[in-house]
């Protein structure tokens, strides 16, 4: 299901060899946001705008790393369900403090568009669980975003 965006991410993230875990991490997060921005059934133009806004200025990955990622996320199926192999890559490579500022990224699209979808917040609490960030942490994150 994810395999596309796995093969990406082996060959961009699991073998970089600049090292580079903060590059590493807007990487792997882009990823998690367009399937994020496809939880509801619509991309709506607000929450693609917070991807693209997020791809381009908050991680500052190139025009050809942004194309890859919406044209992979898009190729996926819609109703991801398991994101065990994609999110052991986030396990191995990244710290606490990375993992939770993927949770934060994923609330920020969820509530882009001003409609939290009930299948968009499954999605960032079944992420935050299979990279072990904890509850407490999860809904932080949630309260961060929604006081912005």
């Amino acid at each position: 299901m994810l395999d596309k965006i796995k093969a990406f991410f082996q060959t961009n993230i699991a073998t970089s060899e600049l090292g580079d875990n903060e590059h590493q991490l807007k990487l792997a997060t882009a990823a998690l946001m367009i399937e994020m921005m496809q939880q509801d059934d619509t991309a709506h133009q607000l929450e693609e705008q917070a991807v693209r806004r997020a791809l381009q200025s908050k991680f500052g990955l190139t025009t050809d790393e942004t194309g890859k990622l919406f044209e992979l996320g898009y190729m996926e199926a819609r109703n991801a369900n398991d994101y065990y192999q994609f999110t052991s890559l986030i396990n191995q490579h990244f710290s606490q403090q990375q993992k939770f500022k993927i949770i934060e990224y994923l609330w920020e699209i969820a509530y882009a568009d001003g409609d939290l979808d009930r299948y968009e917040e499954y999605m960032v609490r079944r992420i935050a669980e299979l990279i072990y960030v904890s509850h407490s942490e999860f809904i932080r994150a949630k309260h961060l975003v929604m006081n912005r």
